[in-house]
């Protein structure tokens, strides 16, 4: 059976609502990091089952956030950090690496692992895009969907 994972990061205190009408239709949230308040890590973890790691502005959720997390979704390994400099070099089983930091969308299928960084949807910083991306799991076999949120939101 396919799995629809919402993933996303660098929401930094704010959940838009454009965000929220995919999340309600998810099966699971992948979030890289940097929530930046403890109310939007509960409310994700309310909405559906939550993946998450540790981001450099998450002092106050150190207790509970790892600074990396391996999981699964359907028959893909993930391994996911916030910061790309914070993936390690020699990662064995592993179908895809999630990470954020950049704000910056990137996705990359490098040496059969896919390197997927879903960008920012909070609040934008550096004048860049704001996105977010939904992944359909089906077994080993995956396709994503890039969403990016309209220009003018601030």
């Amino acid at each position: 059976m396919a799995a629809l994972a919402a993933i996303i990061s660098d929401t930094h205190g704010l959940l838009r609502p454009q965000v929220l009408e995919r999340l309600k239709r998810c099966d699971c949230i992948v979030h890289a990091g940097d929530f930046d308040d403890e109310d939007t890590l509960d409310w994700l973890g309310e909405l559906a089952p939550l993946y998450a790691v540790q981001g450099n502005n998450d002092w106050e959720l150190a207790r509970r956030l790892p600074l990396s997390l391996r999981f699964r979704i359907e028959g893909l390994n993930f391994f996911m950090a916030h910061r790309l400099a914070d993936v390690p070099t020699d990662l064995d089983d592993v179908d895809a690496v999630i990470f954020g930091h950049s704000h910056r969308y990137c996705e990359a299928l490098r040496g059969g692992v896919l390197w997927l960084n879903p960008g920012s949807c909070g609040r934008r910083r550096f004048g860049l895009e704001l996105s977010f991306a939904m992944m359909r799991v089906d077994g080993r076999n995956y396709r994503i969907e890039k969403i990016a949120l309209p220009a003018d939101l601030k």
